[in-house]
Order: structure tokens, then sequence, then C-alpha cells
């Protein structure tokens, strides 16, 4: 239904790591770019288990599906061109068979994940850097091309299925609860699962914020290590991740801590049970904040543009909401179909501190773009999708 903007390498030419999170379409995008791939998917309980208990048997299956040549070199045989291994974070023990192979036979792997949690914290082997990591998102407004509805999306979120849902609710609450049976209690990542559940409501309330770690341990009854505990978690199942404060060169005081957001920010609604979002309201704006920096990490990673992404706020509290590559672009995201000054006063601020920044855009809901007269270009948010596809920005 949907053209996804990743490109993953030809087959045979490539090992790679494709991580995101669930139901972004990853098998999807592996099936349509390796038809003719020997595939093993550990979502099935039979293959889990056979791998879980020898895990030697890969090599025995690469032996199997070698086809012989014909003509002349009939006793030669041809190697598999593309194996790929799904949801390969439930047995990270497969790793050492695939360094094997792929050092051994030449063996090209695509080794598919939704949590890279349990291969980093099982020391497992990540191939010694032989390995590229690509990353899939969910759906940007790129991808959905000249049916993309903006407030479907903030309501929606970003995942394929439930965008095109007419139904999303259903769809996220199964999201939810699969989510907490399959990533976190299968794989042992929490011992109370249930606190994990309340702490998941209590952290959506901080999607795009910085992050009162007492505040959510004191709302959960545990300590606020366990909460850092929690983040993490979130951050190794790809469910959401920090953005870091831009420090550099402050002529007045700044705040240091990160803020965090959520991969998607339909999950987001659906736990703080927002309701119907509607342009005006201010959880509108928030949930558009989100969108703003879904699209900037997913043109960054598929674009492999190797971008900093950071965000600058002051002791004050003005605050500017992305940074890109140390100053080169500034970003203010803001729901409103009207710019006022008030909309403006922290990029404004932002040139004041940092005189030689390259380009401030403000990313809105006016109908038209245009340009400020101290240089701040405002533009309407499927015009900025549209800039930031072609490589326009950054």
């Amino acid at each position: 239904m949907f053209t996804r903007s990743l490109r993953l390498p030809a087959a045979g030419t490539e090992t790679f790591f494709l991580w995101g999170p669930r139901q972004t379409g990853k098998t999807t995008l592996l099936r349509e770019t390796y038809p003719n791939a020997l595939w093993i998917d550990l979502l099935k309980a039979e293959e889990y288990r056979r791998y879980l208990q020898n895990p030697e048997l890969l090599r025995a299956e690469f032996a199997e599906n070698r086809s012989p040549r014909s003509g002349r070199h009939a006793d030669q045989t041809v190697q598999v061109v593309q194996v790929v291994i799904d949801e390969v974070q439930k047995v990270p023990q497969l790793l050492d068979e695939v360094h094997w192979l792929h050092e051994n036979h030449g063996v090209q792997f695509a080794l598919c994940g939704s949590s890279a949690r349990k291969v980093k914290r099982g020391q497992a082997n990540l191939l010694g850097g032989r390995a590229v990591r690509y990353e899939l998102y969910g759906l940007t407004a790129q991808e959905i091309g000249d049916d993309f509805d903006l407030t479907r999306m903030l309501n929606h979120g970003y995942l394929p299925r439930i965008y095109a849902s007419d139904r999303p609710q259903r769809l996220l609450n199964a999201y939810v609860a699969d989510y907490l049976k399959e990533e976190v209690a299968a794989e042992g990542l929490v011992r109370n699962l249930p606190v994990f559940s309340e702490f998941l409501n209590a952290a959506v309330l901080s999607d795009a914020e910085l992050v009162n770690f007492s505040t959510i341990a004191r709302d959960c009854g545990v300590s606020s290590h366990t909460i850092k505990g929690y983040f993490q978690i979130l951050e190794d199942t790809l469910l959401g991740r920090w953005l870091p404060a831009y420090t550099k060169r402050p002529k007045r005081r700044v705040i240091a801590a990160p803020k965090f957001y959520f991969a998607d920010v339909g999950i987001v609604n659906h736990l703080a049970k927002r309701g119907e979002l509607q342009p005006g309201a201010e959880l509108y704006g928030k949930a558009f904040e989100n969108w703003v920096f879904h699209e900037l990490n997913a043109h960054n990673a598929y674009n492999e543009a190797f971008a900093t992404l950071g965000y600058w706020r002051l002791a004050s509290g003005i605050e500017v909401d992305f940074i890109v590559n140390d100053m080169q672009l500034a970003i203010e995201a803001k729901a409103s179909r009207r710019v006022t000054s008030d909309h403006l006063k922290g990029l404004r601020a932002l040139v004041q501190d940092h005189p030689k920044i390259k380009q401030r855009i403000l990313v809105c809901l006016e109908p038209k773009s245009y340009q400020t007269e101290d240089g701040i270009l405002i533009l309407p948010a499927r015009e900025f999708a549209q800039r930031l596809g072609a490589g326009e920005l950054f």
C-alpha cells in the first residue's frame, strides 16, 4: 500500500541488522526486497524452539538450501544469496552461527528485530562491526504522498496498519497489550508487569517534555532508579528516544537535561486517553511536535545524513524545539494557522546567543510559506515535509 523510503541493499551484497518498533512494516519490506531469500521466522513457535535448543541447526539449514549448479560444473554448489532471520533478538545465540557462515561461506544475512535489548544485554555477537544497521520508522508524509492527512496521522499515529484503519483504537489497544506480552513479559525485561504498565500510562504524559523521574516514581510507587531503567527499556525496544539539549557556547544559562519522545504519537494518544485531536487544541500542538521530530529522524536515517539533533532551552523557559548539526538549522513546531510574534520568540532569542545560525524555520499550519523580515522561514506542514524529503533542509 505504501512505498517505503528506506532502501535496503541488493540481495547478496551486505549483511545487516534491520531494527524498528513493532508493526512498522519490517517483515513486509524484507519480503518485497528479498522474495527468494531463505526465511527463518522466530515468531513461529516450532522454529523458535528448534533454534533456541540447537543454534547450530542454522549451518545445516544453509547446507540443505544450497542448489547444484547446472552444466559441466554440476559438482559445485551455489550459496544461498540472502538469509532473513526475523525477530533475531529472540535467539541471540544464532548470531555466532551467522558470524561463522558470513566469514566462511560469504552468506549475507538480513537480521530483523524490534528490540536490541536482549542482544546487547546478553553480550551477543554483533558480528564485529561487519553488519550495517538500518532502522525502519513508522510512515512519513513523503511515503503517504498526496493522500497525506496530518490530522489523521496525529490521531492514528505512524504505524501503517493503524494509520490506514478506520477503527484505530482497537488496534492501538492490541498493540500495547502485545508490546507488554511479547516485548516486556516474554523477554523478562521487568519483574513487575502491572507496575510497568502503570509506568507507560504516566510516561506518555512526558512525551516531548523534560522527564521528572521523581514524579513518575511517586505515581507508580517505585524508586527513581527503577523509572530510569523503565525509560531505558522504552529506548531499547525502540518505543521512544531521548533528544539531548544543545549546550555548546552558552551566553545565558541553558537547560542541560534531555527530552523524551515516543516513537508513535498514536500510542501516546491511546495511553493518555486524549480523545480525538483537532487543530487549535493544546494536545494537537504536542502531537504536532512529536510528528516533526518523527519526520526529522526518519529523514536522517533513510538518507544517511548522520545529522545531530538536539533542542535549545534557556533557564527562563524560552525554547527552540530542534537544533540540527550544531546550529546549521533551527526548527520550531507550532500547530497554529496564524503565526504571531510569540511563536517566533524562541527563534529570535536563539540568534542573539548564536548569531552564526544558518537557517531558522517555523513549521506551522499556515496555508502558504513566507519569510519574516528577520529571515525566519515560515513553512506549512506539508511543504516542510516535501522540502525535507527532497533534501533541501539538511
